[in-house]
């Protein structure tokens, strides 16, 4: 898809100081959220280099005495996550992966733990539409979370789109997020 490409582009254009600025931000909105706040289980993706940074998320989470959990391939890239056990606990297993927790795989389902389910994005409209990477991981596992818990997409301020002016595609299998945080500000959508 040429959006997913053209997005991808412009954050390679981001500076690893503005990039840290914006996790920070991102931080510190996402912890403001009340649900976040009195959660106690939130899953959380461990970002890549040009995404909106989750590192000082994670950290902040953990502190705070909540259980993260991050997305990990098991073998035979069997999809499951782990449980956050720390900053020097995260590694890269593959070029051009997300950083995983060394700990016990634990099975898909387990995301039914979760309180809040923090989702990567290139891009979100104002009715909640999420546009991921395309791999799928996120379709497959927001069905397996429980009812009620809210779906959260961080992006950058550029990557939200007005659905009235520029929707994105939203196929049968997709489902929208709860809400949209960038560094500026958060939006609640009506997913």
């Amino acid at each position: 898809m040429a959006l997913r490409s053209t997005l991808r582009k412009s954050r390679q254009h981001r500076s690893a100081r503005r990039i840290a600025e914006d996790a920070d931000a991102l931080r510190d909105r996402v912890m403001a959220i009340p649900t976040v706040g009195g959660a106690s289980c939130v899953s959380v993706y461990a970002s890549r280099p040009a995404e909106p940074g989750t590192g000082p998320l994670i950290q902040a989470l953990h502190e705070h005495g909540v259980k993260v959990m991050i997305p990990l391939l098991g073998d035979g890239l069997q999809r499951g996550w782990a449980w956050y056990q720390g900053v020097d606990d995260l590694i890269e297993r593959a070029p051009g992966r997300p950083p995983e927790p060394s700990g016990e795989f634990l099975p898909f389902e387990t995301l039914t733990q979760a309180d809040v389910v923090i989702v990567p994005a290139l891009a979100v409209d104002t009715s909640g539409t999420r546009l991921g990477q395309g791999g799928g991981w996120y379709d497959r596992a927001l069905p397996l979370a429980s009812e009620g818990v809210p779906f959260i997409a961080l992006t950058y301020d550029d990557e939200v789109f007005d659905a009235a002016e520029s929707p994105l595609p939203r196929e049968s299998h997709d489902i929208g997020v709860h809400a949209v945080v960038t560094p500026s500000a958060v939006r609640h959508l009506p997913a």
